[in-house]
């Protein structure tokens, strides 16, 4: 098996993900912003909200990042987690092919959403 030393020389190149975060004299978020190296043009983008995990398969731990800016409207933290939960029964899916449970974590997501009436309950 190779070492991870051998395994770095074998990657073709690098992409790199940058974050800039304002703080106030509270130390809570005004403004994130986002770029990546590869798929963005045009410089940083704004958002209000984000989520980055890691992990850590030696320990079978996730760290994580969660930010928000303080001026974000409860509305709009229910529609980020709702279209996140979507996003991750996605990435779960192309991840595992497990279609099973992508569903189930898609269930989850429109529960979600018509508790807090992002969504109405289909009459079919």
């Amino acid at each position: 098996m190779a070492s991870s030393n051998q395994e770095y020389r074998m990657v073709s190149r690098t992409a790199e993900i940058k974050l800039i975060v304002d703080l106030d004299c509270d130390n809570l978020p005004t403004r994130i912003q986002w770029q990546a190296s590869e798929g963005q043009e045009g410089g940083p983008s704004l958002c209000q909200s984000m989520m980055i995990s890691f992990w850590d398969s030696e320990n079978k731990t996730t760290a994580a990042i969660d930010l928000w800016i303080k001026d974000t409207t409860v509305e709009d933290m229910n529609l980020y987690f709702y279209q996140v939960i979507h996003k991750m029964a996605d990435t779960y899916l192309r991840a595992t092919k497990n279609e099973e449970v992508a569903n189930s974590i898609h269930e989850f997501g429109e529960g979600f959403g018509q508790v807090l009436g992002l969504v109405s309950r289909s009459t079919e």
